[in-house]
C-alpha cells in the first residue's frame, strides 16, 4: 500500500496554491497592495519624548516636564569670516540681520542675545523653536531660507546652521542617500548571486521579488502595530529591509532548490506541480519551524521595556511573518505556473537530469576532518570560536550622538566649529529640582552654589551666568551645566558621576524636601546602557529557552536542542568579539552602540535557526533512509551545503551593503551579522555541527530512538500519491 504525503499545513497550502496558481499569485499581490495602502492611510504613530525616558535621566525629564521647563529645540547660526581670522564688523552686521529675519519667521519662538567668541573669530546667533523636536524639524525650510538670504546679503562672512532640528534633518537626509546607495548595491548583487546559484534568470528573480514584496507589505502593516507600540523612528525600517531580504531569500532558496531536487531525483517522472508538493513536505516544514523560532525569539525584544526595541520587534516580526506567508503561498504557485522556465538552461535544453546519489566530492573533502577526527576537529573549531569571542568581554557600550554622526553632514560640521569657538554651547548636564514652593529661594541659592563649584572644576565649562530656570509656581527649577567634552568622552562620564555623587548632595541635597535628578546627553546615554543591562539577562534566557524548546520539539531530541543553543551562543559571541576588535580596538575613542548586543543576539539566533533546521532536517532524512548517523551527517550536509552556502552568500551581501551607510549603528549591525553568518556557515555548519553529531552518533536523537528508516518503496508511494 502506498504511503501518503503528510498532510501538514505547508503541504495543504502548497497543494492548493499549485492547483490554483493565479488565485494564489493575485491574492498575494492584492494583499501586498492592500498592506501598502493601509500604511499610507493610517500613517505611523510616532513615539513622544516621554516614551524614551529611562533611569534617573527620565526622572529629571519628568520633573522638568511637570514644571513646563522642558528644553525647547534650539538652533544656532555660527558666523565666521569667509577668509579666516577675526570676525569683525561684517560678522556683527550679519548677526544683526539674521536675528531680525528670524524674529519674524514662522516657527521661531525666541531669538537669544548674540554671543561673541573669546578669541573674536566667531559670532553666534541662538534661537529656540516652537513645538517638539519633530514639529521643529518640519518648520525648518522657511528658517533655512532666511539664513540663506542673510548669507547672500553678506558674502564677506560664512553662515553655518546647527542644532537639534537641523542635525536631525541632516542625519535623515544623509541616511536616506546612504540607504539608496546600499540598495543599489544589494539588489543587483543579490540577483547576480541567485543567477549563479540557479542558472536561470527567472529562478533568480523569484526569491528577490518575494523578499521585496514581503518588505513592502510589512512596512505597510507596521503602521497598525505602531498604534500599540509607537514607532521610535531610527533604524526600524532599515532592520525590516535587512530581515526581509535575509529570511525572504532564504525561504525561497530552500523551497525552490528542493522542488528542483525532487523533480531531478525522479528523472522527470514528477511534474513541476508534484515536485512542489513534495518540496512542501520538507522545505515547507523547515520554513514553518525556523520561522516560528525566529518569531518567538523576536518577542524577547519586548522584554527590554524600551520603545526602540519594541518598534524593532514589531517591524521584524511582521516582515518574517510576511516572508513565511509569501513563501508558503505565492512561491508554490509561481513555481507551478512557471514550470520548466525556472530550470537551468541545460535542463531546459536537454531534459531533466537525474540527481547523483553520490555526495559532492568537494563538500565530502571539507567534511572529512569532522567525520574522521571529530574530537580533534570539534576541539580546534570550538577553541577558535572562543578566541574570537574573548574581546567581547571588554565591550564598551555607548549611545550615538553628535560625536559619532558623519562629519559630511553640514549641521555636524557646523557643530564641531561652534563647540571649538563656544565650549559652553555643546554638551550639557541638566539638573532638575522639585521642592515645595516655599523652598524656592533656597533651591535657587543651592543651584547658584552648584554652578559655582562646577565651574571651578576642569570637567565643566563655565558660562557667564548660571543658566537657571524656574517654573511659574516656584516648585520646579532647572540648571544647565555645560561641559567641554563630547557625549561619549570618558571625562564626560566622570563629570556626571562627580555631579551626581558629590556636587549635588553637597548643595541641592541640603535643601529640605528637595527632590533632584540629572539628565542631558551624557546622562541619557549612561542611564540607557544601564537600563538595557538590567533587562538583557531575561531576554537572553528567553531566547535560549525558545531555541532549545523549538529544536527539541522539532526533532524530538533534547540533544539537538542543547547542541543548537551551544552552537548559536558560540556564533554570537564570536561575532561580538570581531565587532569589538574592528569598531572598538582599532579606534582610540571607539565603542559599540548600546542597542547592538541585543539586536544582534536576537536576530542571529533567529537566522541561525534557518540553517540549523534545514541542515539537521536533511541529516534526519538520511537516517530515516537507513544510514548511520555518521554517514547521514556526510550525506545530509553535502546535499544541503550548496543551498546553505548560497543563502549565506546572499545574506552576507545584504549585510555588507550596510557598511556603506554613514550611521555607526547600521555599520555595526551589518558587520556583526555578516561576520556571524560567515562563521556560522563555515566553522559551525562544516566543522562543529558534523563533528558533534559524528561523536554523538545515535545518541544525537535522545531521548527518542533514531528516526525510523523509511523503505525505498515508501518514497515511491509518496511520489505515486502526488501524481
Amino acid at each position: 500500500m502506498s504511503a501518503p504525503v503528510r498532510q501538514g499545513v505547508a503541504v495543504r497550502i502548497a497543494r492548493w496554491s499549485a492547483a490554483h496558481p493565479w488565485q494564489a499569485i493575485l491574492g498575494w499581490i492584492g494583499f501586498v497592495v492592500l498592506s501598502v495602502g493601509i500604511g499610507a492611510a493610517v500613517g505611523t504613530n510616532q513615539a513622544s519624548g516621554r516614551d524614551f525616558w529611562v533611569g534617573e535621566a527620565g526622572v529629571a525629564e519628568s520633573i522638568a516636564d511637570r514644571g513646563q521647563l522642558t528644553q525647547p529645540p534650539q538652533e544656532r547660526v555660527l558666523i565666521t569670516s569667509a577668509t579666516g581670522g577675526p570676525a569683525g564688523e561684517a560678522a556683527d552686521r550679519a548677526a544683526t540681520d539674521v536675528a531680525a529675519r528670524l524674529a519674524s519667521t514662522a516657527g521661531v519662538d525666541h531669538v537669544l542675545p548674540v554671543q561673541h567668541s573669546a578669541d573674536g573669530t566667531a559670532v553666534l546667533v541662538s534661537f529656540t523653536l516652537q513645538g517638539d523636536a519633530k514639529a521643529a524639524t518640519a518648520k525648518l525650510p522657511p528658517i533655512e531660507a532666511q539664513v540663506a538670504a542673510a548669507q547672500a546679503a553678506h558674502p564677506g562672512v560664512t553662515l553655518a546652521q546647527t542644532g537639534t532640528a537641523s542635525t536631525s534633518k541632516g542625519n535623515g537626509k544623509q541616511l536616506g542617500a546612504d540607504l539608496s546607495r546600499a540598495e543599489m548595491i544589494t539588489f543587483p548583487v543579490t540577483l547576480a548571486i541567485l543567477f549563479v546559484v540557479f542558472g536561470a534568470l527567472l529562478a533568480a528573480a523569484v526569491p528577490l521579488i518575494l523578499a521585496i514584496s514581503a518588505v513592502g507589505s510589512a512596512l505597510g502593516l507596521y503602521s497598525l502595530t505602531s498604534l500599540v507600540f509607537p514607532d521610535a523612528g531610527g533604524a526600524v525600517a532599515n532592520v525590516v529591509l535587512l530581515m526581509g531580504m535575509a529570511v525572504g531569500v532564504d525561504y525561497s532558496l530552500f523551497y525552490l532548490e528542493r522542488a528542483r531536487e525532487e523533480r531531478a531525483r525522479s528523472s522527470g517522472r514528477l511534474t513541476h506541480v508534484q515536485a512542489v508538493e513534495l518540496a512542501a513536505v520538507t522545505s515547507g516544514h523547515t520554513i514553518l519551524v525556523s520561522g516560528a523560532a525566529v518569531l518567538l525569539s523576536l518577542i524577547g525584544l519586548y522584554f527590554a521595556d524600551d520603545v526602540i526595541f519594541s518598534s524593532i520587534a514589531s517591524g521584524s516580526i511582521i516582515v518574517v511573518l510576511m516572508a513565511m506567508v509569501g513563501s508558503l503561498t505565492a512561491l508554490p504557485a509561481l513555481l507551478a505556473k512557471l514550470g520548466g522556465r525556472v530550470d537551468r538552461r541545460r535542463v531546459r535544453r536537454r531534459g531533466v537530469e537525474s540527481i547523483s546519489e553520490a555526495p559532492g566530492r568537494a563538500w565530502s573533502s571539507l567534511l572529512r576532518p569532522a567525520t574522521r577526527r571529530p574530537r580533534l576537529t570539534l576541539l580546534i573549531a570550538a577553541g577558535a570560536m572562543v578566541l574570537l569571542a574573548l574581546p567581547a568581554f571588554g565591550i564598551r557600550l555607548r549611545v550615538e550622538g553628535n560625536d559619532t554622526f558623519p562629519r559630511v553632514i553640514p549641521a555636524i560640521a557646523a557643530y564641531d566649529r561652534m563647540t571649538r569657538s563656544f565650549p559652553t554651547e555643546g554638551v550639557a548636564h541638566l539638573v532638575a529640582v522639585e521642592a515645595p514652593a516655599g523652598r524656592r529661594d533656597a533651591v535657587r541659592a543651592a543651584l547658584v552654589q552648584l554652578a559655582a563649584r562646577a565651574g571651578a572644576d576642569a570637567h565643566f565649562a563655565r558660562p557667564d551666568q548660571p543658566r537657571i530656570r524656574t517654573s511659574s509656581d516656584g516648585t520646579v527649577a532647572t540648571l544647565e551645566l555645560p561641559i567641554p567634552t563630547g557625549t561619549n568622552a570618558p571625562a564626560s562620564a566622570d563629570s556626571l558621576r562627580m555631579l551626581r555623587d558629590t556636587l549635588l548632595p553637597a548643595t541641592v541635597g541640603q535643601v529640605q524636601g528637595a527632590r533632584y535628578a540629572v539628565s542631558g546627553q551624557v546622562a541619557r546615554s549612561i542611564d540607557y546602557v544601564e537600563h538595557q543591562g538590567s533587562r538583557t539577562p531575561a531576554i537572553v534566557l528567553f531566547v535560549l529557552a525558545v531555541t532549545f524548546v523549538m529544536m527539541s520539539v522539532a526533532f524530538r531530541s533534547v540533544v539537538i536542542g542543547l547542541l543548537g543553543v551551544a552552537l548559536n551562543v558560540l556564533s554570537a559571541a564570536a561575532a561580538f568579539g570581531a565587532l569589538v576588535v574592528v569598531f572598538q580596538w582599532l579606534r582610540t575613542d571607539g565603542f559599540i552602540t548600546s542597542r547592538i548586543p541585543l539586536i544582534l543576539f536576537v536576530i542571529l539566533f533567529g537566522l541561525s535557526m534557518d540553517y540549523q533546521v534545514f541542515v539537521v532536517s536533511r541529516i534526519r532524512e538520511r537516517v530515516q533512509a537507513g544510514l548511520s548517523t555518521r554517514d547521514a551527517v556526510t550525506d545530509g550536509i553535502t546535499r544541503s551545503a550548496g543551498v546553505v552556502t548560497s543563502a549565506a552568500v546572499v545574506m552576507v551581501s545584504v549585510f555588507v551593503s550596510f557598511l556603506f551607510v554613514g550611521l555607526l549603528e547600521l555599520k555595526q549591525i551589518g558587520f556583526g551579522l555578516a561576520a556571524a553568518v560567515i562563521m556560522d556557515a563555515v566553522i559551525v555548519r562544516i566543522l562543529m555541527l558534523p563533528a558533534a553529531l559524528t561523536l554523538l552518533g545515535s545518541r544525537s536523537w535522545w531521548p527518542s530512538r533514531p528516526p525510523a528508516a523509511v523503505a525505498p518503496a515508501a518514497r515511491s508511494g509518496v511520489e505515486h500519491r502526488v501524481r
